[in-house]
């Protein structure tokens, strides 16, 4: 009786789960249903074209011609390119300047909404919702309110402002270093406003009974913002640099809508010389492999942000 009843366990060890025993078998608190969803989503629109752009950056293909062969063609024609240093100069410059700004701004602004929030002030709300407002409208309908206001003829806003006061008109997108100034600002202002979101978001961290204490030890204000509430944002304020460095290296379409990479090529950044490529030059190739020196770049910043975070 005991070599029977053991057999039959050891039949019910080795039984395959049938398909009702699955879901016990995951456990009502298994994040494998809720997580497989997105990581098929992931798989399908991010993953899939990743490897596809990869893979046709090292071919000649061309939108015209269905035909192509594998090569390196593509990378030797970007390499070769006497315009590629150019380009990488106007990509750093515009992302540089933009980051900053954007960083900087976004800081001064969340400070301020923060003050107004503690001392009860009217309009903080108004503030936040006007700020916000600028980082969701897309880029390229930014690019068309900007160029409104660029406009160099009688109707611009800007030039009739600056006219106004006895200046001459601005060549704001027709001479090739004001325009690369011109993107920038459009794209300081469109930035500006995650920056604010996620600092503005660092700031209700700071702990209260900590800034007490300082001011109770005679610390100032300016010593208590240098000393105390930027080394408490600083995780967040890496965050924002990373996550505002890979989306302006992303940014082609406000700048397609200003200027189109002109005038002649003063404001033609990295990813815009891929949707020029592929969609007006038509060629896969060429456009693949800059792309994947795009992609290159966004994985060194997004390494940068993970070493960070582990020395932590």
């Amino acid at each position: 009786m005991e070599s029977t009843h053991e057999s039959s366990n050891h039949m019910k060890r080795h039984q395959p789960l049938s398909k009702m025993q699955w879901p016990k078998a995951l456990g009502s608190n298994s994040p494998v249903p809720w997580l497989l969803p997105t990581a098929i989503v992931l798989l399908l629109v991010f993953v899939y074209p990743v490897i596809e752009v990869i893979r046709s950056s090292f071919t000649n293909a061309n939108l015209m011609d269905p035909n192509y062969t594998y090569t390196l063609q593509s990378y030797r024609k970007l390499l070769n390119n006497p315009d590629l240093l150019h380009m990488t100069s106007i990509t750093l410059i515009f992302v540089a300047c933009s980051v900053f700004f954007q960083m900087l701004l976004g800081f001064i602004i969340a400070l301020m909404v923060d003050l107004g929030n503690k001392r009860k002030l009217i309009g903080t709300v108004v503030v936040r919702t006007t700020v916000l407002s600028a980082w969701a409208i897309p880029g390229v309908i930014i690019g068309i309110i900007w160029s409104l206001l660029y406009n160099e003829s009688d109707a611009g806003i800007l030039n009739y402002v600056v006219t106004s006061i006895g200046f001459p008109k601005i060549s704001f997108l027709s001479d090739p270093h004001i325009a690369l100034a011109s993107i920038t600002l459009a794209n300081i202002w469109r930035g500006t406003a995650f920056c604010m979101i996620m600092i503005y978001a660092g700031f209700q961290t700071v702990p209260g009974d900590v800034l007490e204490a300082a001011k109770i030890d005679g610390t100032t204000s300016f010593q208590s913002l240098i000393k105390i509430i930027v080394p408490i944002l600083a995780p967040i304020l890496f965050i924002n640099m990373i996550t505002s460095v890979v989306a302006t290296f992303n940014t082609f379409d406000m700048v397609m809508a200003l200027t189109a990479g002109g005038p002649g090529k003063s404001t033609e950044v990295i990813a815009l010389n891929v949707h020029s490529q592929i969609f007006q030059l038509f060629d896969l190739g060429q456009g693949a492999a800059t792309a994947v020196i795009l992609l290159l770049i966004n994985l060194t910043m997004t390494g940068l942000y993970f070493r960070f975070v582990e020395r932590k």
